[in-house]
């Protein structure tokens, strides 16, 4: 699979852009496939095809591990989504939400070395989507979860583990996670700072947030307040769902209660994973030396400029401000050295590791503005790989 080329432009500045070149770069999708086998004479399409074909398919059938080397389901990740939460779009369907992804697997191809194709399903309810995948599992070795509404993308991403023997992640979740512990560990590095010993402040409770204060809690942050629309997050608060029953055990154990305003006095981060606006008062009622980390996209919740008033270190989900918190980071590496390894699923502790690869790069040249890698840096795939497989084999999925 591979990416279709895109037309070139004299502007390659990310923020100039125009409806004609991006329409244009998206005709007829960005996706082709494309033949590894040469189909050139005669005697090389019997071999690609009938009759030399059935001899690959008769092994296959008297050993069916042999699909790993003799097909390319064993390395080909499908990104599936149902198109209930498609960027900052919302519920948009699945037509629409093909040409997103449509980028991703061009992603797994470019920055992962992966085939990857998108798959796009005609359903919302959790069972039949486990079902569909279930049923196509012969065709692919990883799954890639993408753009699922919250809270059914917890018990989707659930069930499928459960049902495959190969790795699934949603990657809203725990690409959004690895890279902003990847940009928290790089921000503290450069203040001479520990996690064990801060405060952070997650607004959004959805799949992003959720995630993050799993791995930050995984990684020893100190304490986390975790804030939704209703306000903090904690144990005994009416009409949480099952997933913030859960986070709200091992968060918060400052015992706050109120809104934002009270989870910022004195917080010493902030990540904002929600479409929220945050106050610059709010920023500034942080502690000294704070990190803000405002991901939401397009519009950052607090902008970057007036946040740099207060805090040492700001981080945003764009392109065109320093510390871009990307999660193509992530997500390429992760699943690459799933495969590598023939990892089952994707644990926590291979996830720790892809984020201490990240930052590894950067390690050299960090700085206020410089906390994680570039999401273009070729460097960063292979080191997260490498990082991953050892992971693997060391929690024994491998």
């Amino acid at each position: 699979m591979t990416a279709v080329n895109e037309a070139r432009t004299e502007n390659s500045d990310p923020t100039q852009l125009t409806d004609e070149e991006i329409f244009h770069a998206h005709l007829g999708g960005k996706l082709e496939v494309g033949a590894t086998a040469s189909l050139a004479d005669p005697k090389a399409l019997s071999i690609a095809y009938t009759p030399g074909v059935a001899r690959v398919s008769t092994a296959i059938a008297q050993d069916a591990s042999l699909a790993a080397r003799y097909t390319w389901a064993h390395r080909l990740v499908v990104v599936v989504s149902d198109g209930t939460a498609v960027l900052g779009l919302g519920d948009i369907g699945p037509s629409a939400s093909l040409p997103v992804m449509e980028g991703k697997s061009a992603l797994f191809k470019t920055f992962g070395g992966l085939d990857s194709i998108p798959l796009v399903l005609n359903t919302t309810d959790v069972d039949e989507i486990v079902e569909t995948l279930v049923r196509l599992r012969p065709s692919f070795g990883a799954v890639n979860l993408e753009d699922v509404s919250a809270p059914r993308c917890f018990e989707l991403e659930r069930k499928l583990i459960e049902a495959l023997d190969c790795p699934v992640m949603h990657d809203d979740q725990h690409g959004t996670a690895v890279v902003s512990l990847a940009a928290l560990n790089g921000a503290n590095t450069v203040l001479g700072k520990n996690i064990g010993d801060q405060r952070v402040v997650i607004s959004g409770a959805g799949a992003a947030g959720i995630a993050i204060a799993k791995i930050l809690v995984a990684a020893g942050a100190g304490d986390i307040t975790l804030i939704d629309s209703r306000g903090i997050v904690r144990t005994g608060r009416a009409g949480l769902n099952p997933v913030k029953e859960e986070i709200a055990a091992v968060t918060n154990s400052s015992n706050l209660d109120g809104g934002i305003d009270v989870a910022l006095r004195g917080a010493d981060v902030f990540i904002g994973v929600s479409s929220s606006t945050v106050p610059e008062e709010l920023i500034a009622s942080m502690a000294d030396d704070s990190v803000v980390f405002a991901l939401s996209n397009p519009d950052p919740e607090v902008h970057p400029e007036v946040a740099a008033r207060h805090a040492a270190v700001v981080a945003t989900g764009r392109s065109d401000f320093p510390n871009q918190i990307n999660n193509v980071l992530a997500f390429p590496g992760i699943f690459r050295g799933a495969l590598d390894a023939g990892a089952r699923r994707i644990t926590e502790g291979m996830k720790l590791a892809a984020a201490d690869a990240i930052l590894d790069v950067a390690k050299d040249d960090l700085g206020p503005d410089r906390i994680v890698p570039s999401a273009l840096d070729p460097r960063v795939g292979p080191a997260v790989a490498a990082a991953v497989a050892v992971a693997a084999k060391a929690d024994g999925v491998a």
